[in-house]
């Protein structure tokens, strides 16, 4: 048994879709002064409209009723509309009653094209500076590792402990002990008692 076709406007081969004319916004317009808003589906019905409640509500709210604010979104709105955002996410129905004027869709396509943009990109450059800084500090470190490694040579004196031997002195062999007290030019190959006496406090360092 054949099943019918759900009762549904996306069904209806009657239903228009694409931009509005003149007439249709002119259709509405009317309708709603006279009668206001109501159920959108019965609206689009009753109107004479072949659009969905859908569209007719999206038409209405986001083009045509009079309280709708024309022009670029002033930073002041932008300010606000960041400081919702960060509060309620992507409300963006609850944040347009704070915004007179203001449609939700338009906030939301101004997020998402304007300021989500900018936050993306601001990321992106803090994420690359704080790739260069890790990169600079990486380099740093290496050479410092490098310079610990192969630390500058320091010239250092050699040393000569132990090197030399004390010094002996060596007196000459007296063999006549009576000429000990005597000085005799002539001869040098002989130490006076003076000599002797002069080189030992020289050794002890007198």
């Amino acid at each position: 048994m054949d099943k019918k076709p759900c009762n549904s406007s996306s069904h209806d081969p009657e239903v228009r879709k694409g931009p509005w004319t003149m007439e249709e916004d002119l259709i509405l317009i009317n309708y709603i002064a006279n009668h206001g808003e109501g159920v959108w589906n019965s609206l689009a019905k009753a109107s004479g409209l072949k659009r969905t409640g859908k569209s007719c509500r999206l038409r209405w709210l986001n083009y045509l009723r009079p309280d709708v604010r024309r022009g670029n979104i002033t930073p002041e709105e932008q300010l606000l509309i960041i400081e919702l955002h960060a509060k309620w996410g992507n409300r963006w129905s609850k944040i347009a009653k704070h915004l007179p004027g203001r449609t939700d869709n338009e906030i939301k396509n101004f997020w998402r094209t304007r300021i989500q943009k900018h936050i993306k990109q601001a990321e992106t450059s803090q994420q690359h500076g704080n790739s260069e800084n890790n990169d600079h500090q990486a380099s740093t470190s290496t050479s410092k590792v490098s310079t610990m490694a192969h630390p500058n040579e320091t010239f250092s004196p050699p040393s000569y402990q132990g090197t030399f031997e004390p010094f002996q002195p060596q007196f000459p062999t007296i063999t006549d002990q009576s000429s000990c007290c005597t000085t005799t030019n002539d001869n040098n190959n002989y130490w006076s008692i003076e000599d002797i006496w002069s080189s030992m406090q020289l050794l002890n360092g007198d």
